[in-house]
């Protein structure tokens, strides 16, 4: 059984051996939003994406958070007493689920401008669009939901995904050419046989 408190910190918890991914369970109340936000925020700093660089992603990723979980525990909380948020950080991309148990499966709507609500999912999907990412709205195989929002991460000077296996790679070979193409290695002929001392 996964924890859930009403008060104190959210807690993020690893899922899987493979790493990457993390769960945070909390109760269906109005308290559970920010716990659950500041949760998210602790774990992307905590895996290397906060500062300046990451500041446009990190911004998006929590108010995704924030309006997913304040619609399941708004629509939600009479059929499912917890809310569940998983963080996946893999291939370049950032991955935000949310899960209730609630059977609806809402649709992104542009509302009237005098409504106050409705425009979450609409939001969401607006900034993982506009971020390059994806969003969707799943069933469940207990008969809930998960809305889930991805962003790409930055991409690094060398046009690759900062912190993937191939970023790196790729990197290294750019950085290489480009220092080939400023002349040769200190000790190594030129063409023609011209040699540097």
């Amino acid at each position: 059984m996964e924890r859930t408190s009403e008060a104190g910190p959210a807690v993020a918890e690893p899922v899987g051996r493979g790493g990457g991914c993390w769960r945070i369970v909390a109760g269906a109340h109005e308290s559970s939003v920010p716990r659950v936000r500041h949760a998210v925020r602790d774990l992307l700093r905590g895996q290397g994406l906060g500062g300046a660089r990451y500041e446009d992603v990190t911004d998006g990723l929590l108010l995704i958070v924030s309006e997913l979980v304040t619609n399941a525990v708004t629509h939600a909380a009479a059929l499912s007493p917890q809310v569940t948020t998983e963080v996946l950080i893999r291939g370049g991309q950032v991955r935000i689920a949310v899960e209730d148990g609630h059977p609806y499966r809402p649709k992104a709507v542009h509302s009237d401008e005098e409504q106050t609500g409705g425009r979450g999912l609409m939001l969401v999907k607006s900034i993982a669009l506009e971020a390059g990412g994806a969003c969707d709205v799943e069933r469940t195989g207990d008969g809930g939901k998960v809305i889930w929002a991805s962003l790409p991460l930055p991409r690094s000077v060398e046009g690759t995904v900062e912190g993937s296996v191939e970023g790196t790679v790729d990197g290294l070979a750019d950085r290489l050419v480009e220092g080939l193409a400023e002349g040769p290695l200190p000790g190594v002929g030129r063409p023609g046989g011209d040699r540097r001392r």
